[in-house]
């Protein structure tokens, strides 16, 4: 009885402590990667024109253009690519329909097959293939996992991809606008509140991945520091020819 309890309690500590990360990365990848990209690319486009030494308010309506040009690309952007997938996907698993309405026996054995060549034993293979077969809607959710890599039941929303886009980008693009907004007129404050958001967005981007918060965070503190200074000077430059 001893040994059984221990077994039981290792078998308990074992199933609450192993976990894994979500490697889709959820509704938080594309959130933070949104929004880096409107911080990386606002704070990239505000610095360049700075540079030309423009004034005040032509810093504040190019900033607000940039979050406005870029939320609504964006949005667009990834209404039109999952609007596309997803009608793509829906496409093969009409195909996958018919077939199962078509020809059930051959898409059984299709299905034992593939159970067979990962292992099981053919009797058992069939007849697994066999049981999963009799809902047509359960074996087409089967069918399409195996041979799509989809899940039928959990196709992504263009109109969600779309707004969630819309959202972070427009969050993170408002970040190096702000201080401006509220009466700043040197650049170092959009750059301080900026830097703190590339940096937040990286340690956020380590859930999703192996690397250390911090790692993460100075790694794109420096890509995103490495723009603003690359479209400064090009402003600069620009600025003085221009002038």
């Amino acid at each position: 009885m001893a040994i059984i309890e221990t077994e039981a309690t290792l078998h308990e500590a074992h199933r609450d402590n192993h976990t894994h990360r979500d490697v889709n990365g959820g509704w938080l990848r594309p959130a933070v990667f949104g929004a880096m990209d409107g911080l990386v690319s606002n704070l990239a486009l505000m610095t360049g024109v700075v540079g030309g030494a423009v004034s005040h308010q032509t810093v504040v309506i190019t900033g607000l253009a940039g979050l406005a040009a870029g939320a609504f690309s964006m949005a667009a952007g990834e209404y039109t690519s999952v609007a596309s997938q997803r009608e793509l996907v829906e496409a093969e698993l009409d195909v996958e329909r018919r077939e199962l309405r078509k020809h059930p026996e051959d898409e059984e054995s299709e299905l034992a097959a593939l159970y067979e060549s990962r292992g099981v034993e053919a009797g058992l293979a069939r007849e697994v293939a066999r049981q999963l077969s009799r809902d047509p809607e359960q074996a087409l959710e089967i069918h399409a996992r195996e041979e799509l890599g989809i899940d039928p039941g959990d196709l992504p929303s263009p109109l969600v991809a779309a707004v969630s886009s819309f959202g972070s980008f427009a969050l993170g693009a408002l970040l190096p606008v702000l201080p401006f907004l509220v009466g700043a007129t040197a650049l170092w404050p959009a750059l301080l509140l900026a830097f703190v958001g590339l940096f937040g967005c990286g340690a956020v981007v380590a859930r999703v991945t192996a690397r250390t918060w911090w790692f993460s965070g100075l790694r794109q503190l420096a890509l995103g520091g490495a723009a603003a200074g690359v479209t400064y000077a090009l402003g600069t430059l620009f600025g003085t020819v221009v002038g």
